[in-house]
């Protein structure tokens, strides 16, 4: 962290700077502890959330490749520009939807979520590309390993900060037992400080988005000459990516952990629920995670660097079993836990699958490539929390905490599932390359 607040080593460019204030300030966000609760203290329902989820996840698949192929058309600064103005207009919809109700509150929140993953599209992967170009060292993968490390650990530090706020702001409570009555909050008033709060982080972030420096010369054809091109870029990219069998393997992994963990994510707070924590700890839940995940960039480097990628992933699937296992119980201690494991989960799928891609990615492609990723991740996330959503629907249980908590139980074997079928499948890849090599050496 001291080397990007001294602007040394690959900090001395002003793009790999930017970057590591840019992704701290872009995703973490206050309302997070209490994202479901969130929308359902508002009026929706459970159901209605999930299917928000869903569309987020849809809208994130529909522009994620697109954005990707413009940013390395068209330039990435501008599509960081248009991701971080489209954040702002996201979060002055959501401040605005708690004033409705009924079917007009449910359209916002659909349009909202509809814009915060045409935003995510338009960041996932130009943030990255626009930093990575940037560094003029020979040896770009170490300089890269540095600022992917201080950029995670940044943005925990960040996440330390939004997740404490966003509880505590979120829940009047604590702040009415200790002042006057005329100065005492509203529950209305309070849930809608976190989303403040984001709303303000936006604005800085599009400022942020204005000083990058574009590395890479955008392409000087017209318009419709560069659409052609983002459009064979996109194709060409993604041919390669599910081609490529080593590529398809490690992003398979990938989708897998990151369905499972971002999940967990978006629920965390109705497991907080079901575990009977009082709403303004949930805040201080999410800044213990970001302490843990302070030290996941370290010992996901250190876990790659010992293992192979796969081998890496391997290892991911069995701590998320073990981790939705003891999720079933329902108690405080080890709930806690579990749910903390998932989320460092994320960074670390995060740091091992993005690692392995820009040693697969060539400059004129990265940003097209890193978008591939995340638009299998979020088809993944999307066709995950459909089936759970499903899941939860089919329950019987009156209560909907009593139909969750059935829910997670099934999970488990579910996942066990999926999870053995990937195990299957890098066995039969290491198989099949260890024939290459012996076919290969005899010829």
């Amino acid at each position: 962290m001291l080397e990007w607040l001294r602007g040394e080593g690959p900090f001395k460019e002003r793009n790999p700077r930017l970057f590591v204030a840019f992704s701290a300030l872009y995703h973490a966000r206050a309302y997070y502890p209490v994202f479901a609760i969130l929308f359902t203290d508002m009026g929706l329902t459970t159901a209605q959330f999930l299917v928000l989820n869903v569309v987020w996840a849809a809208s994130i698949l529909l522009f994620e490749v697109p954005s990707g192929a413009l940013a390395d058309t068209l330039g990435r600064r501008r599509i960081l520009i248009f991701a971080a103005a489209t954040m702002v207009l996201e979060m002055g919809l959501l401040l605005m939807a708690s004033a409705f109700s009924g079917t007009w509150l449910f359209v916002i929140c659909l349009v909202n979520r509809f814009m915060s993953g045409l935003s995510e599209a338009a960041a996932s992967g130009s943030d990255e590309a626009i930093a990575y170009d940037a560094l003029k060292e020979q040896h770009r993968e170490q300089a890269w390993d540095v600022v992917l490390i201080n950029a995670m650990r940044w943005r925990s530090g960040a996440f330390l900060v939004a997740m404490t706020m966003g509880g505590l702001l979120y829940d009047p409570s604590w702040w009415n037992a200790w002042v006057p009555e005329s100065l005492e909050l509203s529950k209305a008033a309070a849930h809608r400080l976190p989303i403040v709060m984001v709303l303000l982080q936006a604005m800085v972030c599009l400022w942020i988005a204005i000083r990058f420096e574009e590395v890479r010369k955008p392409s000087s054809v017209g318009v419709m000459d560069r659409v052609r091109e983002a459009t064979r870029l996109t194709l060409a990219t993604a041919k390669m990516a599910v081609t490529t069998r080593a590529i398809a393997v490690v992003l398979l992994g990938g989708i897998l952990l990151d369905a499972v963990a971002r999940n967990q994510a978006t629920l965390n707070s109705m497991v907080y629920r079901l575990l009977s924590l009082p709403e303004w700890c949930f805040g201080l839940i999410g800044s213990s995670i970001a302490v843990c995940n302070w030290f996941v960039p370290s010992l996901a480097a250190a876990i790659n660097r010992r293992f192979s990628t796969i081998g890496s992933l391997l290892l991911g699937g069995c701590v998320a079993l073990l981790a939705l296992v003891m999720l079933v119980p329902a108690w405080v201690w080890i709930g806690v836990l579990a749910v903390m494991l998932l989320m460092m989960l994320l960074g670390y799928v995060n740091f091992t699958v993005g690692r392995y891609l820009h040693s697969q990615a060539g400059s004129h492609q990265r940003a097209t490539l890193l978008s591939v990723k995340g638009m299998g991740f979020n088809l993944g996330y999307g066709f995950y929390t459909g089936m759970f959503s499903l899941l939860v629907a089919s329950m019987h249980d009156t209560k909907e905490l009593d139909r969750f908590h059935t829910a997670l139980g099934w999970q488990v074997l579910g996942f066990a599932v999926l999870f053995c079928g990937y195990f299957m499948i890098t066995r039969l890849f290491k198989s099949q390359a260890n024939r290459d090599i012996t076919g290969s050496s005899t010829r």
